[in-house]
């Protein structure tokens, strides 16, 4: 995707995105990237989580396949921002909480790995890596700042959806399953800026 998508093109665009791109490997672990991103979502919804999470949880890694940073491999050296180029590909075409969960989802692995000692235990060697180049754990004055964050709760949920939706074979929804959520959150976010 290189122009970026309008309100009436932006969910067929994502639809377009998991179709073409979701099947592939998803950085180093186990699954595709479309698994684990319907797992997220799946979990999302199970566990009874607002629409705000649950699009989020489903959209949270889009940024790999957008931008030209490509996708996060384990031979990196340098981070590819994939948070913030899924945050700009959505920005204005969803409420801005479910574009701040995209946006800050790294730095809450960041600030989880700060406050919580046994989170960084439970992370897969993936994301470990990755945590290594996107700053390590937070610094106590970007934890504190962090701590301040409109939509903390909602961000921390979508992080650990994140973590957990790495199971090989868990049975998840389809995407179509999801984009009446998508439409309607659309559609809400355009009346809203009208």
């Amino acid at each position: 995707m290189t122009d970026k998508p309008t309100a009436e093109t932006i969910v067929a665009d994502l639809e377009e995105i998991f179709e073409r791109r979701g099947k592939e490997v998803y950085l180093g672990e186990e699954v595709t990237m479309a698994q684990h991103m319907l797992q997220a979502a799946t979990l999302a919804e199970r566990n009874g989580e607002s629409e705000t999470v649950i699009a989020a949880a489903l959209l949270h890694d889009v940024g790999h396949f957008a931008g030209n940073n490509g996708s996060f491999t384990m031979e990196d050296t340098e981070d590819r921002y994939h948070h913030t180029t899924g945050a700009a590909l959505l920005e204005g075409l969803f409420p801005a909480a479910v574009v701040d969960c995209i946006r800050h989802h790294v730095a809450a692995k960041r600030y989880l790995c700060a406050t919580n000692p046994d989170y960084y235990e439970r992370l897969s060697e993936a994301s470990k890596h990755s945590l290594a180049l996107q700053g390590g754990p937070m610094t106590d004055e970007e934890v504190e700042a962090f701590g301040r964050m409109p939509h903390l709760k909602a961000i921390l949920q979508l992080r650990y959806l994140d973590d957990a939706g790495k199971r090989v074979g868990a049975t998840t929804q389809s995407f179509q399953h999801f984009l009446p959520l998508l439409r309607r959150l659309v559609a809400e976010t355009r009346s809203a800026a009208a």
